[in-house]
């Protein structure tokens, strides 16, 4: 019996389907670690907080009902009060000043609000209701904090 041309198609077609299957297994594994969180790029992303320029935060806390933030007004000469701060879901009224080129002050957000498990990694926006002492206009400012929760 003669073997006809069709061996060679099928040696291409075998190596095919081996590499096929080769390439099918890895992209299941890496589906899988993505799936299950390993692979997930906010778990190496750096703990950070920022403001529009004018505001410095200074530091920051994240726990399971609260947020810390540590803020100083850097605008040299200007005096301001913040009225509100709001962080994700959190949320607190204030009235205290904050000295232009001045110290940092310490404010506790919230008391009440769910950021999650510790562990966890907690993004939310900032916002800061605040008056300008010399002209008494009311305005806000905006920014991010990503940190995780302790």
């Amino acid at each position: 019996m003669k073997i006809s041309g069709n061996s060679k198609a099928q040696a291409a077609m075998e190596f095919l389907m081996t590499y096929g299957w080769a390439i099918l297994v890895v992209l299941a594994a890496i589906a899988a670690l993505a799936y299950f969180g390993v692979l997930s790029p906010a778990k190496f992303l750096p703990e950070k907080c920022i403001l529009e320029p004018g505001f410095l935060c200074e530091g920051h806390k994240v726990e399971t009902s609260k947020i810390t933030l540590v803020l100083a007004n850097t605008v040299e000469g200007k005096t301001v009060t913040v009225n509100s701060i709001t962080v994700g879901s959190c949320s607190s009224a204030f009235s205290t000043e904050l000295i232009g080129g001045g110290a940092s002050t310490s404010f506790v957000i919230g008391g009440t609000c769910s950021n999650g498990a510790v562990k966890d990694r907690y993004k939310g926006d900032i916002t800061i209701g605040y008056t300008e002492k010399n002209t008494n206009l009311t305005k806000t400012m905006y920014g991010s904090l990503n940190s995780k929760v302790e």
